[in-house]
């Protein structure tokens, strides 16, 4: 299995803890650095930022056409035949950086999954099923088609886990109601998940960030 390339932030004091963010479908690891600074962490000085690349491959709802992608995509409808195999892959690869950290001394709850799109649902899935504990999963304009593997796969030590889903209502890419209907597939699976929606396209906005800050204070003290 290829180790995935990152780009990393690193801790300026003790690191304490890590997050690591997947970009979405046809970007790379440089998409989000310049949130760390937007998102006015209390405990900023001690976590370490990593921003995996995505593996380059054949993208078939794009043509065929070569980019980073955590997965194959056939077609955006919920109909459409999933990757499982190209999802497994890219789950093991973010787990084999979770285990990095935590071969250099971060706890496992101290690690923060988090992710874009298609990068928000490789983090969904990778934290749901990790064997052990973490401090939480972001999962920002994103679904889960694999919502049955999810449910026997599961691990015990995440069933606690805590999930921000976060969406926007004009999304032209992963419609809400999908979005909405994996959050209410999750709930079912009995996670705590909290949702939220802003007026926005497939994108990120003020309001969300100043969520997303609220999360992981909340979390990383």
């Amino acid at each position: 299995m290829t180790t995935l390339t990152t780009i990393e932030i690193a801790a300026s004091e003790e690191h304490r803890y890590s997050v690591i963010w997947l970009h979405g479908l046809g970007a790379d690891g440089h998409d989000f650095e310049d949130v760390v600074d937007e998102l006015k962490l209390k405990a900023a000085h001690n976590i370490r930022f990593i921003f995996p690349n995505a593996p380059v491959r054949p993208v078939t709802v794009n043509g065929g056409m070569v980019m980073p992608a955590w997965y194959d995509i056939a077609s955006l409808t919920q109909e459409s035949p999933v990757d499982l195999d190209g999802i497994s892959q890219s789950c093991l690869q973010i787990g084999e950086l979770i285990e990095r950290e935590i071969s250099q001394g971060i706890n496992s709850d101290h690690i923060l999954l988090a992710g874009f799109s298609q990068g928000g649902m490789i983090a969904l899935q990778t934290g749901l099923c990790y064997p052990q504990p973490l401090a939480g999963v972001l999962a920002l304009s994103t679904y889960l088609p694999t919502l049955k593997q999810v449910a026997k796969q599961a691990s015990n030590a995440n069933q606690n886990l805590p999930i921000l889903m976060a969406h926007g209502i004009l999304d032209a890419v992963i419609d809400v109601e999908v979005a909405k209907s994996a959050y209410d597939g999750l709930n079912g699976l009995g996670y705590k998940v909290q949702w939220h929606d802003y007026l926005m396209g497939h994108s990120l906005c003020v309001e969300e960030l100043e969520q997303i800050s609220d999360f992981i204070n909340a979390l990383f003290k």
